[in-house]
């Protein structure tokens, strides 16, 4: 009887602990010093914890498309930042600001990320959670910023 009750508590504690596992540091998975700069479309957005999901289309200057994924912050943290479900919808066209995986695969940590309208919003995943990241990205390169909201309007 107390093996199995020892079994029944190590396997408790075990699955409590799974989800602790499965979430992962910032600094493990992406790094700082590649930032991504990405025009597309958005093809799914994943509403789910711990991170949401935003599977990217981009096009590349060859003509080709690149699927990325765009890890946000948790759904609560961008429905404070002003996203919602509907924000974006399947072929809505956004820019992100983000932080490359280091494992090289198209997967990034967003940071901010803005509309064809201009509307611009922080993701708040990785280091650099809250809204001085967007502002920090606006005024890092007026230049750069101008030829992205450009491009998300069609304007060649």
């Amino acid at each position: 009887m107390r093996t199995i009750l020892s079994s029944v508590i190590a396997l408790g504690l075990l699955a409590a602990a799974a989800p602790l596992y499965a979430h992962h540091s910032f600094a493990a998975e992406f790094d700082q010093n590649k930032v991504v700069m990405l025009n597309g479309t958005v093809t799914v957005m994943e509403w789910v914890n711990p991170h949401a999901m935003i599977h990217l289309a981009v096009k590349n200057e060859d003509g080709t498309v690149t699927e990325w994924m765009i890890e946000g912050n948790t759904p609560n943290s961008l429905l404070r930042a002003g996203l919602t479900k509907k924000s974006l919808q399947p072929g809505t066209r956004i820019a992100v600001r983000g932080y490359r995986a280091r494992s090289g695969d198209h997967i990034a940590s967003g940071s901010a990320i803005m509309f064809a309208d201009g509307k611009k919003l922080a993701l708040g995943s990785g280091t650099d959670a809250g809204k001085s990241t967007v502002l920090d990205w606006v005024s890092s390169d007026e230049e750069l910023w101008k030829r992205q909201l450009a491009l998300l309007r069609g304007e060649d």
